[in-house]
């Protein structure tokens, strides 16, 4: 774990400021961009940092709902986007209070095994909030959204869930951190959606029953009010601490028509799931 988070040279992109015009669309493709230059070593091992606002991400198993329509109409009646991301798991929520961070690594000669990548975000995670003195356990919260082996959790609330995605020997080890605002109001959501989307026949597939008071917020867990800006500068230390050389930038020319087909993919995809 240690050695996949110390590189010699980690490139950074941080899109946690652009704005709610950057869609996240964008983001899944950017990554998939990523993990195929890193494994292609075009590119150095890679760090992005992705906020985007009022959006839900749903997992193509959320697109097995009988009523998903009826589901995502609720949402965009909020006022939410919807889309579905290219990799597993299930619905998230994405907004100004949600900082996302993928870490991508190239695979070379051993291969890193898929425990080796989400323990290396758990132990990045643990190193970056350490003056705190809380506990962060990594095991699955019952009743949380997403749930997963590697929910991340203080006190038994959830704050953050890990994915994974492999390609081209690429491998993007990606977190959404709730950092403000309310876990619990977050949860809400999700569980309506599922309430909705859930009814009419049976649902093929594993689907969770919210409960919202499993989930916090990490302003919330550590009673201390927490901004993006105040995680990526943490982050930005662990990053510096662990290299030589920290390289900020965006994405390189000749990546740019790998984005564009990984960016028709998922647009493909979206439209075929949500009809538009």
């Amino acid at each position: 774990m240690e050695d996949l988070l110390r590189q010699e040279r980690w490139r950074l992109i941080d899109q946690s400021a652009v704005g709610p015009h950057f869609h996240a669309l964008q983001s899944f493709a950017t990554d998939d961009t990523l993990c195929a230059s890193v494994g292609s070593g075009e590119s150095p091992a890679a760090a992005r940092a992705w906020v985007h606002h009022n959006t839900i991400v749903l997992g193509i198993q959320d697109t097995r709902l009988p009523s998903l329509q009826e589901g995502i109409s609720f949402l965009r009646e909020e006022g939410w986007d919807v889309i579905v991301r290219n990799s597993g798991g299930l619905a998230v929520v994405l907004d100004e209070g949600v900082l996302n961070l993928t870490l991508v690594f190239p695979e070379k000669e051993k291969g890193i095994d898929i425990n080796r990548g989400y323990d290396a975000m758990m132990m990045m995670v643990k190193e970056v909030f350490a003056d705190f003195g809380a506990i962060i356990e990594a095991r699955e919260i019952e009743g949380s959204y997403c749930p997963g082996s590697y929910d991340l959790s203080i006190g038994g609330k959830k704050f953050a869930g890990i994915s994974q995605r492999r390609i081209r020997k690429g491998v993007a080890v990606q977190i959404y951190l709730c950092v403000s605002g309310s876990g619990s109001e977050r949860a809400e959501l999700i569980g309506k959606f599922y309430e909705l989307a859930k009814k009419g026949e049976v649902a093929k597939g594993d689907f969770p029953d919210i409960r919202p008071e499993v989930m916090a917020s990490l302003s919330e867990l550590l009673g201390t009010p927490l901004t993006i800006q105040d995680v990526m500068l943490r982050f930005l230390l662990f990053l510096s601490k662990n290299s030589e050389h920290l390289v900020q930038g965006q994405l390189e020319p000749e990546e740019y028509p790998l984005f564009d087909s990984y960016y028709d993919r998922i647009i493909e995809r979206n439209s075929r799931f949500l009809g538009r």
